[in-house]
């Protein structure tokens, strides 16, 4: 951890047992569920999508470890008892608390943090409160005492290592959290204006693409780069670099490529993009776990117009996200580049670009990569 998130988890540390004797007010409310009880049965895994109003956050369940706490979670989204709360307290970068029924009503403020307790019986304690853990708000002293209140921690909280139960991870949307955890809090730590639940939402987990897809599979998709300059439509050759073709229609299914810029253009030879420098905004922590660098999987595959190959740096595994088109043949890429694809549909677009002006290889103005889309034909 660097030494700015230690201080800020050093901070939560201090808030937290600041305010552990402090009753129905506590930032972490543990769900204690006075007589809710109920068998866990194996079921597909689960997620809660929370759309809120600083963006959509994803918390992937785990009623293995919290059964009861999960499927009272997952009763009260159902019926509708989590849309309309807010995260009423939040620490910078270290914590957001939110569920309490009362904060459907902004005339009832002063009892935020005291509602939808009693609920739901004591289950395992968390050993490590890490980041991204969403636990059960209880009250100090009460085993019993959590219900539909939980709290999601932003930086790793030994200090409550432990102490609560557990019961989802944030999968995506950390980004909003923080967003939320930044807001202006009163004397009293709860937040100033309203960080809203708008809905939640129970769904099975859906499964990640590409990653079981066979050379076969991969084969009928196509990506169609979506550019200032036109369409670009581009057919792969999982039969010469599988693991590259499925890397890149994640890194496309995720965003990744959204919003990027065609940097470089070498008349004769390549126009490249992908680079990470040309996005005008930061990859979100669920595109950043994506990116890797890519084993090279060098083929046969020659260099001529139309080819769609990895770039990299001196080192054949430094691939990762920048791809280059062939604007001609280049028979010194050939056998040393990872070649995965070529243009099928939309070379008058690759044109363009490659006759755009430019200073050296940098074009003089900049050549958008909208969006990247996966198709199937």
């Amino acid at each position: 951890m660097s030494r700015g998130n230690a201080e800020r988890a050093e901070i939560a540390k201090r808030v937290f047992d600041k305010r552990k004797n402090a009753c129905c007010s506590l930032f972490v409310v543990a769900l204690v569920v006075c007589g809710f009880s109920r068998t866990a049965t194996a079921q597909a895994p689960r997620q809660a999508v929370l759309d809120t109003s600083a963006g959509p956050v994803i918390i992937d369940l785990a009623p293995e470890t919290a059964p009861n706490q999960v499927a009272y979670f997952i009763q009260t989204a159902q019926q509708g008892g989590y849309d309309g709360t807010v995260f009423h307290r939040a620490i910078k970068f270290g914590m957001v608390q939110g569920g309490d029924p009362l904060s459907k009503d902004p005339s009832k403020r002063s009892q935020y943090g005291s509602g939808g307790l009693n609920a739901v019986r004591a289950e395992a304690r968390a050993p490590k409160m890490t980041r991204g853990s969403v636990a059960a708000v209880m009250v100090p002293g009460k085993p019993d005492s959590a219900g539909t209140q939980f709290f999601i921690v932003l930086a790793d909280q030994p200090a409550l290592d432990g102490q609560y139960t557990v019961f989802g991870h944030v999968s995506d949307g950390m980004e909003a959290l923080l967003k939320i955890s930044e807001m202006p809090v009163d004397a009293g730590g709860l937040v100033v204006d309203r960080a809203e639940i708008r809905k939640v939402t129970i769904r099975d987990t859906p499964p990640e693409r590409f990653i079981t897809d066979s050379a076969e599979e991969l084969a009928k998709y196509r990506a169609v780069l979506d550019t200032s300059a036109g369409p670009i439509t581009i057919e792969f050759f999982p039969d010469k670099a599988r693991e590259t073709v499925r890397q890149f229609l994640r890194l496309a299914d995720a965003g990744v490529y959204n919003g990027m810029a065609f940097h470089r253009v070498a008349p004769g030879f390549v126009i490249q993009t992908g680079a990470l420098s040309s996005r005008p905004a930061p990859l979100t922590e669920k595109q950043q776990k994506l990116v890797h660098n890519l084993q090279p999987e060098f083929n046969d595959t020659k260099h001529v117009k139309g080819i769609v190959s990895m770039a990299r740096g001196d080192a054949p595994d430094s691939a990762s996200t920048s791809f280059f088109i062939c604007t001609g043949a280049s028979t010194a890429l050939d056998g040393v580049y990872t070649a995965f694809g070529r243009v099928v549909d939309g070379m008058a677009a690759v044109e363009t670009i490659e006759a755009a002006p430019r200073t050296g290889e940098t074009p003089n103005d900049r050549i958008d990569l909208r969006t990247v889309r996966i198709t199937q034909r």
